[in-house]
């Protein structure tokens, strides 16, 4: 039996409403469209299979329909999270998605943008290097639409969906606190983008106000267990007799902790605490636990696609939001 061919007359039949409201729905024009009757449409064109044609639709309106993402590790389980969100919410609006990563590289990230410009992407979703501010700022002058992915700037001059970072940082201290650590030192690799930044920032302030302690942070440059054992070790000799805690800055930065505490023979909780990003599968299998800060990365790639189209068609020129979602931190045998 050859499968039917779903058209937008037969969403337009199922929902009950006209096909006129299909199209106005499948162009992201909601001014006269309630909330109820959007999912109503999202869940019957997704109960249907029904794929718009973009083709046809983008020579009629002269659009492309297409959105550029740009990441910056495509290897990270946050990119992959991030990308399903991002995926998922533009089928709802019809969009496509071209995908590139840039190996954190800035010249990269400024070359794939400009590729992506040139295939004519309506908006772009940039987990950003962090180091190509300026000339994201120029993009944007050109009438490119952008939204930043987790990595914001100093300033909010662009839509930003990020996690709750200080909120959660402070409820990670305060735990530390309640179970007898004295001293917590933040582990990170570089910083050089917004988040990681942000993220320093939280640590400090919490260990001046809730652990009334001097921060102390160690950056490690790559995966070498060597050098990040180094670092370890470091942070023991400087607080002889004090009951130690690791906070890492990412989920990176705990894997490489990780392998290296294995290689010295530590254990949690008897030598030290354990606890930073992110919530990956493999946090819960690991020396019966690790106290993670879960993130919601799919919620931020839904939420960068639902700014991206408020920008897209309704208003170009709003003012630059700063939308942070809560984290939820997940206690384990680790602290």
């Amino acid at each position: 039996m050859v499968k039917k061919n779903i058209t937008i007359v037969d969403v337009a039949e199922r929902a009950g409403v006209s096909k006129t409201t299909i199209s106005r729905y499948l162009n992201g024009k909601y001014e006269f469209m309630s909330q109820e009757s959007r999912e109503k449409i999202a869940r019957i064109i997704e109960e249907l299979g029904y794929r718009p044609n973009n083709l046809a639709r983008g020579l009629k309106s002269k659009r492309s329909r297409l959105i550029g993402v740009l990441v910056s590790d495509i290897s990270s389980p946050f990119s992959s999270i991030l990308l399903k969100g991002i995926g998922d919410c533009c089928e709802r609006y019809g969009y496509g998605v071209l995908i590139t990563n840039s190996n954190d590289n800035p010249r990269k990230e400024r070359d794939y943008i400009l590729s992506m410009m040139d295939q004519r992407v309506e908006g772009l979703i940039i987990n950003t290097t962090g180091q190509n501010d300026e000339f994201l700022q120029q993009i944007a002058k050109n009438g490119v639409p952008i939204v930043l992915a987790d990595r914001g700037m100093d300033e909010t001059i662009f839509d930003t969906v990020r996690t709750a970072d200080e909120a959660v940082t402070a409820e990670v201290m305060e735990h530390l606190k309640e179970r007898g650590f004295s001293r917590v030192g933040w582990f990170s690799q570089p910083v050089n983008n917004g988040t990681r930044k942000l993220r320093q920032k939280a640590y400090r302030n919490a260990c001046r106000d809730i652990l009334k302690i001097e921060p102390q942070e160690y950056i490690l440059e790559d995966d070498d267990p060597l050098k990040v054992e180094g670092q370890i070790r470091k942070f023991f000799a400087a607080n002889p007799g004090e009951r130690i805690a690791i906070y890492t800055g990412n989920g990176v930065a705990t894997l490489y902790v990780v392998k290296a505490l294995q290689r010295m023979g530590l254990q949690w909780p008897d030598d030290l605490g354990l606890c930073g990003f992110n919530n990956w599968d493999w946090t819960e299998l690991v020396g019966g636990g690790i106290t993670v800060v879960s993130q919601p990365s799919y919620r931020v790639g839904h939420e960068c696609v639902k700014r991206l189209m408020a920008r897209i068609h309704r208003n170009r020129h709003a003012k630059a939001r700063m939308i942070e979602l809560d984290c939820r931190l997940i206690l384990r045998r680790s602290t």
